[in-house]
């Protein structure tokens, strides 16, 4: 990406490059602790349990998604540095700071406003439709109460995380959320060995004493990090009146950015969808599998994604708020065309190192990961299910990746209208996940290889449309993006489809239940092409 002459573009560029550091340090620490928690307890854990885990989380994910995903990405467009009266070193006056932290802090009320009913509403489903298996265990009841009052907890922070994205300040969200990390870890590990000493199952009610753990370790951390800022920054934590209007904005009862709140209303529907799209995988399963198959298929997902969640993600999330501050419009509506070439420097540089990253994880992963299990997790988990699920997985990480990093240029650059027009592509996207489901788990029998192709699918078809979007909005602006810009080398291509070839045939000579990574790799090429 060239360099810029702009200030305020080089400080961005800046905290943007320390914040990806300081997020992949976040995720890092946090896998970290949670590997060594489940190495721990993973011996003397059933898949069955592990099963119900799964569920419980992506019932805590289900209610922190529709509470709070819509508003942070609304948020986002309200970055300090994007602020139209700035000053000649490129940072904007106090007051229109003030009255910028005030305003993402008051629109971020609205989070925990959602998340009241919305646990409500989930805790009573969950309990109502889960399975019989997961009622009969050992203090079910209380585990999902616990985990929905931690998952309120979670959403009472909102405020403190508008402000630290806002600001980038990004250490201190590590070290509140590393903290978080290790408590959640010894608090999951503490609890199992207490229950064993006495001789006393516990079922899942660590996991649930976790999660709360973490919640309440997050508030503490951010409140003992943050409060004494708000008196220097001249703006409240707590919701307040926003008298002097100096940012151009309209606020409803003097406290919602009518800007920010309309944005977030729009995101919303499409947040709900787009919720079904990306744990459509974990909802099927727990809809159509055993609880067995649920908790291979969740051990399979956290060891194959470890390089997404440590990598690909913390890019993605950094990568949204660039795009979010370099693509905002100016007081007049219009955009910077410097800032856009930059945002899409920076996009075509990703773009290729995720290219190059897939050479390396197409023919390695699927070897090593299986094996790295089988010396990790146990007898009770090695088996040629776990290893092929895993293997299968590895070809699935690259597809997530393009898809996050697109997805997340879209979400900057679309205004509420085409965010609309977007929902209603999420809307064919669903449908077509759902046929690639139907075909493979209930035409072909698959089971939860059937799921990762499926997802595949699903990536694909999101990934094309996002950069069709893209392509369009640069031109709309005075720019274009053309294939060759994204593309690595033709050569890398070639070893990368040669050292696959070479893996997969060397699995292909042992046993029947080995062929499952190649039809993963005919299917990525088919994808591909």
């Amino acid at each position: 990406m060239q360099e810029s002459n702009d200030p305020q573009v080089g400080n961005v560029l800046a905290s943007s490059a320390t914040g990806t550091t300081f997020l992949i340090l976040i995720q890092l620490t946090s896998r970290i602790f949670t590997f060594g928690s489940n190495q721990l307890i993973l011996r003397t854990l059933s898949p069955m349990v592990l099963g119900i885990a799964a569920q419980l989380e992506l019932y805590q994910v289900t209610i922190l998604y529709f509470s709070r995903e819509s508003i942070r990405m609304a948020i986002q467009r309200q970055p300090i540095t994007a602020e139209p009266s700035t000053s000649k070193t490129g940072k904007s006056p106090p007051d229109i700071q003030s009255t910028a932290s005030q305003s993402v802090v008051n629109v971020s009320y609205l989070s925990p406003f959602l998340g009241i009913p919305s646990t409500i509403l989930l805790t009573m489903l969950y309990q109502y439709f889960a399975p019989k298996q997961a009622v009969e265990v050992p203090f079910f009841g209380i585990s999902v109460i616990i985990t929905g009052i931690a998952a309120l907890l979670e959403l009472s922070v909102e405020p403190f995380f508008a402000i630290v994205q806002q600001r980038m300040w990004y250490e201190k969200r590590a070290a509140v959320e590393m903290s978080a990390a290790f408590i959640k870890s010894l608090a999951t590990c503490s609890a199992f060995f207490y229950a064993s000493q006495i001789a006393q199952q516990a079922g899942i009610l660590p996991f649930a004493i976790g999660h709360l753990s973490y919640s309440v370790t997050l508030v503490g951390g951010y409140c003992l990090s943050l409060l004494p800022r708000a008196s220097e920054r001249r703006f409240s934590f707590l919701p307040a009146v926003i008298k002097q209007h100096k940012d151009g904005n309209k606020y409803i009862l003097g406290l919602f950015s009518w800007r920010l709140t309309s944005l977030a209303a729009s995101v919303y529907l499409q947040s709900l969808v787009k919720h079904l799209l990306t744990q459509g995988d974990s909802m099927m399963l727990a809809a159509m599998s055993s609880l067995e198959d649920q908790g291979i298929y969740s051990l399979a997902s956290n060891y194959g994604g470890l390089v997404a969640r440590i990598i690909f993600q913390p890019l993605e999330e950094s990568s949204r708020n660039l795009f979010s501050t370099l693509l905002s419009p100016n007081e007049s509506g219009n955009r910077n065309k410097a800032q856009i070439s930059f945002a899409k420097g920076h996009l075509t540089d990703l773009l290729r190192a995720y290219q190059l990253l897939s050479t390396l994880i197409f023919p390695l992963g699927p070897i090593m990961v299986p094996q790295v299990l089988r010396i990790l997790g146990g007898r009770q988990w090695t088996s040629p299910q776990v290893g092929d699920l895993l293997s299968l997985y590895c070809y699935y990480i690259p597809f997530l990746a393009f898809n996050g990093i697109t997805e997340a240029f879209v979400s900057s650059a679309a205004n509420p209208a085409e965010i609309r027009r977007q929902t209603l592509w999420m809307a064919a996207f669903s449908a077509s996940y759902a046929l690639a489901a139907y075909a493979f788990l209930e035409v072909w029998s698959m089971g939860g290889y059937g799921l990762v192709l499926a997802n595949i699918v699903n990536m694909v078809v999101r990934t094309l449309w996002s950069y069709t979007f893209i392509r369009s909005y640069l031109r709309r602006h005075g720019n274009r993006l053309s294939v060759a810009e994204v593309s690595i080398q033709p050569a890398s291509y070639i070893l990368g489809i040669l050292a696959t070839v070479i893996m997969v045939t060397q699995r292909l000579s042992g046993p029947d239940q080995d062929l499952i990574p190649a039809v993963a790799f005919s299917c990525f090429y088919t994808f591909s092409m």
